[in-house]
């Protein structure tokens, strides 16, 4: 009896043992967890896929969408600052201020196509013309120099005209088909005003797409790329500006032939870090020299003058120490944005190399 009830007991109540697994379900549970990872990492693959052939599809469209992003991310500086002005006791707001910078930007372009453009363009058809003709004239006088038969003056004169030749000929030619792209212009400015107007709102949406913790640090980043980007862009433009306006001033008491395209000229290669301003003296060098050594002694010796008050004392007041974009890092992006998209490519490919240097030096690069 005694057996029979101790038998019982151990039936109805079990010991509490370690060796009993309460819990056999438990690996019957992996499987299905793991056929859910893998249908979320295949969804999730097919979507990146999907959404990277829809790029491709869509490449111009994103193009319009970045350029204009950016230059209302460059431009914003100035609308801020032309709402700090005070008109009759008050602030413009924002949507005035934006209209106050397009109305001084429609009136600067329509100038410059009114008055600056035709006298550049009449230039550049009479040296596309006169060139071929004024080739042999500046080879007769650079034979007139010792050892100039033994460095092949002829061959490298010849070279030289099909270069300038085929340059000036692209950009006269493909002058209408920059025009023709107006639709696509005055879409990137309608554009660039909404996102003026609204960018905020797009800006931290793009920020709630990442971790709360995550959030301070990449605002922080992104903020200071925008000053990087606005200041040297701000900055190399007013650069370009004074380098083209002095040697439109110069070369013209020079009477140095089409003065306005070489000064025209100047000021858009400054944007290319040495290699520019080297090819812009040559050229304007030697259509000096097309007349007398005099005019071109005068073109090189303003050059050098210019270069040393550019490196002493524009460069230190418009650029700062805040924006310290290397020359080789400006060639490189001006290469591989032409490479991409071209002339729209050209223009925002040194602010693009800022956003992406400012990145690099807060996620990528180790600081010891």
């Amino acid at each position: 009896m005694r057996q029979e009830h101790a038998l019982s007991k151990l039936i109805s109540d079990p010991p509490q043992s370690d060796s009993y697994d309460l819990e056999p379900a438990a690996p019957a549970k992996q499987p299905e967890a793991t056929r859910i990872a893998v249908r979320g990492h295949i969804l999730f693959t097919f979507v990146i896929l999907l959404l990277l052939a829809l790029a491709w599809k869509l490449t111009k469209e994103l193009e319009i969408l970045y350029v204009s992003a950016l230059f209302a991310v460059v431009l914003m500086p100035i609308v801020n600052s032309i709402s700090k002005l005070q008109i009759r006791g008050r602030h413009p707001s924002r949507p005035v201020s934006i209209l106050i910078l397009l109305v001084g930007v429609i009136l600067a372009f329509t100038l410059f196509f009114t008055f600056g453009l035709p006298p550049v363009l009449r230039d550049l058809r009479e040296f596309t013309t006169e060139l071929p003709q004024r080739i042999p004239a500046v080879v007769a006088k650079l034979k007139r120099i010792p050892m100039a038969d033994h460095i092949g003056i002829e061959s490298v004169a010849q070279r030289t005209e099909g270069a300038l030749s085929a340059t000036a000929g692209y950009l006269f030619t493909s002058l209408p088909a920059w025009l023709s792209h107006m639709f696509d212009i005055l879409t990137a400015l309608f554009l660039c005003v909404y996102f003026m107007l609204e960018g905020e709102y797009a800006y931290h949406f793009f920020l709630s797409l990442f971790s709360r913790e995550h959030r301070p640090r990449l605002n922080q980043t992104l903020l200071k790329a925008d000053v990087k980007m606005s200041k040297w862009l701000l900055g190399q433009g007013l650069l370009m500006l004074i380098l083209g306006v002095a040697s439109i001033v110069v070369f013209g008491i020079l009477h140095v032939r089409y003065f306005l395209l070489l000064g025209v000229l100047m000021g858009l290669f400054n944007i290319i870090p040495v290699a520019g301003g080297i090819f812009t003296i040559l050229l304007a060098a030697l259509v000096a020299a097309l007349d007398s050594w005099t005019k071109m002694a005068g073109v090189l010796i303003f050059y050098a003058i210019y270069l040393n008050i550019e490196n002493g004392f524009l460069i230190p007041r418009i650029m700062r120490s805040s924006v310290n974009l290397m020359g080789l890092t400006i060639l490189v992006s001006l290469l591989i944005g032409t490479a991409l998209a071209g002339i729209v490519g050209a223009l925002v490919a040194v602010p693009t190399a800022a956003l992406i240097t400012v990145l690099l030096e807060e996620y990528v690069v180790q600081k010891a």
